[in-house]
C-alpha cells in the first residue's frame, strides 16, 4: 500500500512529507491504536538482545534525527522498532538551517538532509520524555549537542549540561560530534578536543551508558583513535555513521544532487563505507564496547550482515522513507528469516 502511495508523497516537499507522516504516527499513539498495531507488528521474542546491560526487543531501531523531540517515541516503538534514539537534543531551541533542507534523492534510494539540530531544547524534551517513562515504550536513546551559537571551546558546557539535565530519564546517551550541518561540528572528534566533551557527559551521566557517534568522512586513522579514547574513557561503545558529505557514486542526475546542495547524505550510497567503518571501529574496540551500526541499512539481510560483522544494534532512518511506515516490522520478520 505504501508503494502506492510513495509517487504521491514525492510530489511534496520532503520535509512536509515528514510531517504528516509524524502526524500519522500521533494517531498511531493512541492507546486503542497502539494496542492494535502492536498486536501486529511486536518483534518476535527470539530477537530479544542484551546491550549495554539493556534489553533490547530487537536490535533494530531508529537512528537519531528522525524523532528531534521526542514525539512519536510510542508509536515507533509500536510499530517494531526496538529502541529509538530522539535528537539531537541542543541546551536551548534553535530552529535549524532556513527551508528547505531535506531532499529526496530517489535513483540512489537516499536523502540529503541539512536541518541543522532543530529541536525544541533540553526543557521541552525533558518533559516528554518524564511523561514515557510512566509507560510501556522501546528503548531510548538521547543525541545531544551543541547550539549552533556555542562557540566551540564552550561546547563542553552544552553537552555537560544536556547529560545533566536528561541522563536519567534516558536509558543510553550519544555525544554527537559529527553531524555535518553545525558549522566546526566535526572539529570535536579530534581526540584532544574530544576529550573534554566526554568529561563533561561522563560526570553528569551517572549509570546512563554513554557512546560516541562518528563520520563517515574521517580518514581511518581518526577512526581508530576515536574509537580507542571512547575505550580507553570507559564508555559504552559507538555509534558508526552519521551522514556523509560526499556524492561520488550517485545515479541521481546532476541536476537533483545540485538542486540538493549541501548537507549530509544518507541511505543505500552510505552502505559501503559504513560497513568498512564498523569493520575500523570493532578492532579497534575489541568485543567489549557496543557498536551501533547506521548507513545504507535497509532489509533484514543488512541488519543480520552488520550484526555478524560486530555491531550489537542496528539503526535505519532514510529506508523509513523509501520502504514506509512498516520499515520495523518487514525487517525483523526479515532477520528472523536469515538467522534460520
Amino acid at each position: 500500500m505504501y508503494q502506492a502511495v510513495f509517487p504521491f508523497l514525492k510530489l511534496l516537499d520532503a520535509e512536509v512529507a515528514h510531517h504528516l507522516g509524524m502526524g500519522v504516527l500521533r494517531a498511531v499513539q493512541q492507546p486503542l491504536t497502539k494496542q492494535m498495531v502492536g498486536f501486529v507488528t511486536h518483534p518476535d521474542p527470539a530477537l530479544r538482545t542484551e546491550v549495554m546491560g539493556i534489553e533490547f526487543p530487537s536490535p533494530f531501531g531508529v537512528a537519531a534525527g528522525f524523532d528531534k523531540n521526542a514525539e512519536v517515541v510510542s508509536a515507533l516503538g509500536a510499530l517494531g522498532f526496538g529502541h529509538v534514539e530522539v535528537g539531537t537534543v541542543t541546551p536551548r531551541p534553535q530552529p535549524g538551517n532556513p527551508q528547505p533542507r531535506l531532499f529526496r534523492l530517489p535513483s540512489d534510494k537516499a536523502l540529503v538532509n541539512r536541518m541543522g539540530f532543530n529541536n525544541g531544547g533540553v526543557e521541552a524534551i525533558k518533559e516528554r520524555l518524564k511523561a514515557l517513562r510512566q509507560g510501556p515504550r522501546p528503548v531510548i536513546g538521547l543525541n545531544i549537542g551543541k547550539n549552533r551559537d556555542t562557540p566551540l571551546e564552550g561546547a563542553a558546557e552544552d553537552y555537560g549540561m544536556c547529560a545533566r539535565e536528561l541522563s536519567g530519564l534516558a536509558d543510553y546517551l550519544v555525544i554527537n560530534v559529527s553531524s555535518p550541518n553545525t558549522p566546526g561540528l566535526r572539529a570535536l572528534q579530534d581526540p584532544a578536543e574530544l576529550l573534554p566533551l566526554i568529561n563533561a557527559v561522563t560526570q553528569h551521566s551517572e549509570n546512563t551508558p554513554v557512546l560516541v557517534k562518528i563520520s563517515p568522512d574521517s580518514a581511518d586513522e581518526e577512526i581508530r583513535d576515536i574509537a580507542l579514547l571512547a575505550k580507553d574513557q570507559g564508555l559504552a561503545g559507538v555509534v558508526a555513521t552519521n551522514t556523509t558529505v560526499s556524492r561520488e557514486g550517485l545515479s541521481s542526475a546532476q541536476s537533483e544532487i545540485s538542486h540538493a546542495g549541501e548537507g549530509g547524505l544518507s541511505g543505500a550510497p552510505l552502505e559501503a563505507r559504513s560497513r568498512s567503518v564498523l569493520d575500523i571501529v570493532r578492532t579497534a574496540l575489541g568485543d567489549g564496547p557496543a557498536v551501533i551500526s547506521v548507513g545504507g541499512v535497509s532489509t533484514g539481510k543488512d541488519v543480520h550482515e552488520r550484526l555478524n560483522a560486530g555491531a550489537n544494534l542496528v539503526q535505519a532512518y532514510t529506508s523509513f522513507v523509501y520502504r514506509g511506515p512498516l520499515l520495523a516490522h518487514h525487517v525483523n520478520k526479515e532477520l528472523l528469516a536469515a538467522r534460520s
